[in-house]
């Protein structure tokens, strides 16, 4: 057993490098950054770019920054993937520059700690030692820096957010990565509307990579190719939502459905709507609420076509759902997510929390 651990950390380890030691724009590149941060959004299969409003629109479209009504606002979230093995964590904060503007920073972590680290466990001599195994840390970390300004065209607000990306593997590997996103949102009545486009430019992230030589010889011995420096590009998206707000009882509840898009450009994915010209994610979510107190979360996102072992073909999604409280300036948000739908195995659980500071109302 010991054995069949340390040979599969090596080739995860193997793989990890290999498919970073690319000069082109890969399909699926940064990720990390596709998750999402905030238990509410979470909640909601991630359908934010309409109705976001808060500190997390830094992530998910810097325009809805405008809807923060206090003068700072912190929001903190941890969460675990697969079981406990991948760490996610989250941190935001932004302040209100003055009535038609505000900025925010945003942290990202997604990490995988305590790897084990094989590459030496034969020594010079051929022989198996336990004691050269040491660990390392995979980990992806991006900062945002966002602003947010109100236009002079009544309902249209807009903003963008500036990424600087770090990606390690313990001492084996890293990359810096730098893009930016631009964002917009029109409220007309109780209609919210949002556009962002993310990684307007594409996000180039450099790579560097230090191996010695025992390394190099255990990837050739495994028939692994050694990784080079190289250049890895994020190509652009576009994120496309409409949410509504339905109030009753004297506005003692309400419901705010939201239907997003995620578009791609690179070519067919396993997505509901796939085409030779674009690739379109559709997440669908909701939030009920019950005197701005109480809420109820529930969405559905990560739709694909997939193949059983028989041959058979079969959909399958991302359900989620969440419920928050907000009482005075704290707001606590839980969400949980199955990722696939299919095992229970899966199942992770966000918890976010925000505060609004120096609650004076602009």
């Amino acid at each position: 057993m010991m054995k069949s651990r340390i040979f599969l950390s090596f080739c995860i380890l193997c793989s990890y490098l290999s498919t970073f030691a690319q000069t082109s724009a890969p399909k699926y590149s940064n990720e990390f950054l596709e998750v999402g941060v905030g238990a509410r959004a979470l909640g909601m299969g991630n359908a934010q770019v309409a109705s976001v409003n808060d500190v997390t629109s830094g992530y998910w479209n810097p325009a809805g920054l405008n809807g923060i009504t206090t003068n700072f606002s912190v929001d903190l979230m941890h969460s675990e993937y697969f079981a406990g093995i991948a760490k996610y964590d989250y941190a935001g904060f932004a302040k209100r520059i003055d009535s038609s503007s505000v900025f925010a920073l945003s942290m990202v972590r997604f990490g995988v700690d305590n790897i084990p680290n094989t590459t030496e466990l034969i020594d010079a001599n051929g022989n198996v030692n336990y004691d050269n195994i040491t660990t390392f840390s995979a980990a992806d970390y991006a900062f945002l820096l966002s602003y947010a300004r109100l236009s002079k065209i009544k309902g249209l607000r807009f903003g963008g957010t500036v990424k600087i990306i770090r990606r390690v593997v313990g001492d084996f590997a890293g990359a810096w990565g730098f893009g930016f996103d631009l964002g917009a949102q029109y409220e007309y009545k109780h209609w919210k509307m949002g556009a962002m486009l993310r990684d307007a430019t594409s996000t180039f992230n450099a790579w560097t990579f230090n191996l010695n030589d025992q390394m190099k010889q255990t990837f050739l011995a495994t028939g692994n190719t050694i990784p080079s420096n190289s250049l890895e590009v994020t190509l652009p998206r576009l994120l496309l939502g409409i949410s509504r707000k339905y109030e009753f009882l004297n506005n003692r509840f309400s419901i705010a459905p939201e239907l997003a898009l995620d578009a791609t450009f690179d070519g067919r994915r396993n997505v509901l709507i796939a085409t030779s010209v674009a690739s379109i994610d559709p997440h669908l979510g909701f939030e009920a609420g019950y005197k701005n107190f109480i809420f109820l979360r529930g969405g559905v996102s990560n739709i694909q076509t997939e193949t059983d072992i028989s041959g058979n073909k079969f959909t399958s999604f991302m359900p989620s759902m969440g419920v928050g409280i907000k009482f005075k300036s704290f707001t606590l948000d839980y969400a949980l997510t199955n990722i696939g739908g299919l095992s229970a195995a899966l199942y992770s659980n966000i918890f976010s929390l925000k505060i609004d500071i120096n609650h004076k109302t602009i």
